[in-house]
């Protein structure tokens, strides 16, 4: 590959961003908060689903794979089409499609009762989310470098806070027996609209022909599949997308079953997970900055593990609880720090953060299954273990994640996130 041409990283002048910049900072925010809030929206009902459904821990685990296969299939090109079409576009285009999923699969198990349509409206709300996720990390990461300093964990919060929104609405809907399809149908209407107004604050689009043709596009994706770098940094994503994943698909119905837990509760236990992600990735740019990506990526991760192994260990539920908690800290910033990491150029962005996305995505595309069967045969609650154990040789992938030194690269490290890398 050519060597990386890349636009440096300018402090913001004595007064402060610009203002298209803190717009874009806000508008980056509520795509992030409102993608989370659809996509906790359909978990927070899955237990609901599930005995709408007589639903096997298997075959729901395999009816969860129709999203992931759904984000899969984007993501590939999803950095393609975001640079083709520009944030903006793509973020609203991808949404649509979410939405439209949500609501068919709100239909189909809610009234319907039809689970083909299910998996039609998972496939279609993990295409548009998938899509969704590579084209917000992009533009999240673009407004990063024009801020000049560390941010996109916050955007992820963001993305959490949107997810504690979803449980709760969840959690309440099921307490007062919402049908199904009606709140998932009305979800999807309203983040769909929020999302469009969100993405007219992106910053303008860029000339998506920098002189690179389309097949010259293609060879930069190829490309960037054969960088190490790039590779390890997918790996870390893997194992942080596989923790919160697993969190997301598998929490609230494994309370319900290990632990007894009602309905309710089960989804009110999602959101005790939520709340630490948000608030980890909340804190956890201070953190970044002052620390570096090093010793905070091993900080987290082993809060996972102990966290995480707690939640299916702790024989009574008000620990398990607190262990939830800690594995939600724990797992908040490894996908942020992930995509910033493949962000580092921002020449090559759209690409890395691509191959990222789809290395970090089959973690989703492997996990429910996995988890489902795994369910079947020692118990939902049980199956979570594998959780702490995929964490723990990810200790060893850290190092990928640290900003490229000065003059190695060409790039400037971003202020606050270098030379405190231990």
């Amino acid at each position: 590959m050519d060597p990386a041409v890349t636009t440096p990283v300018t402090p913001p002048p004595d007064g402060g961003p610009s203002r298209a910049v803190l717009a874009a900072r806000n508008g980056v925010a509520v795509v992030f908060a409102l993608n989370g809030l659809a996509v906790a929206t359909w978990f927070s009902r899955v237990p609901a689903i599930r005995d709408g459904l007589d639903l096997t821990p298997g075959r729901l685990g395999l009816l969860l794979l129709a999203m992931s296969i759904g984000a899969i299939v984007a993501m590939p090109t999803a950095g393609l089409v975001t640079q083709r079409l520009g944030a903006a576009r793509a973020v609203a285009l991808a949404t649509t499609i979410l939405a439209f999923g949500l609501a068919v699969a709100g239909v189909s198990a809610g009234v319907l009762g039809a689970l083909p349509g299910v998996a039609l409206g998972l496939f279609a709300v993990g295409y548009g989310s998938g899509s969704c996720d590579v084209a917000m990390n992009i533009e999240g990461a673009l407004v990063e470098r024009r801020l000049g300093w560390t941010v996109m964990p916050r955007f992820h919060a963001a993305w959490s806070l949107g997810s504690v929104a979803g449980a709760g609405l969840g959690a309440g809907a099921a307490r007062l027996g919402v049908p199904v399809g009606l709140h998932l149908s009305v979800l999807a209407a309203l983040v769909l609209a929020g999302t469009l107004l969100g993405a007219r604050a992106f910053l303008p689009a860029e000339s998506a022909a920098d002189g690179t043709t389309a097949a010259g596009q293609r060879k930069r994706l190829l490309a960037a599949w054969r960088e190490p770098r790039t590779l390890l940094v997918g790996l870390l994503v893997l194992a942080a997308a596989f923790a919160e994943g697993s969190a997301n698909d598998w929490l609230a119905v494994a309370f319900i079953d290990g632990y007894g837990f009602s309905e309710a509760a089960g989804a009110a236990v999602f959101g005790v997970f939520v709340v630490g992600m948000t608030l980890g990735r909340t804190l956890g740019t201070v953190a970044l900055d002052r620390w570096g990506r090093g010793p905070v990526l091993t900080t987290t991760i082993v809060l996972a593990i102990v966290g995480a192994g707690l939640a299916v260990l702790a024989g009574s539920g008000p620990v398990a609880v607190v262990g939830v908690a800690l594995w939600g800290i724990g797992a908040s910033l490894g996908f942020p720090v992930g995509m910033s990491a493949a962000a580092d150029e921002e020449e090559h962005a759209h690409v890395r953060v691509s191959v990222v996305a789809v290395i970090g995505y089959t973690a989703f595309l492997a996990g429910p299954p996995l988890l489902g069967l795994l369910g079947d045969h020692v118990g939902t609650l049980r199956a979570l273990l594998v959780v702490p154990l995929l964490l723990l040789p990810t200790l060893l992938l850290v190092p990928a994640a640290r900003p490229p030194a000065a003059g190695s690269t060409g790039v400037p490290a971003r202020a606050g996130s270098s030379g405190t890398d231990g």
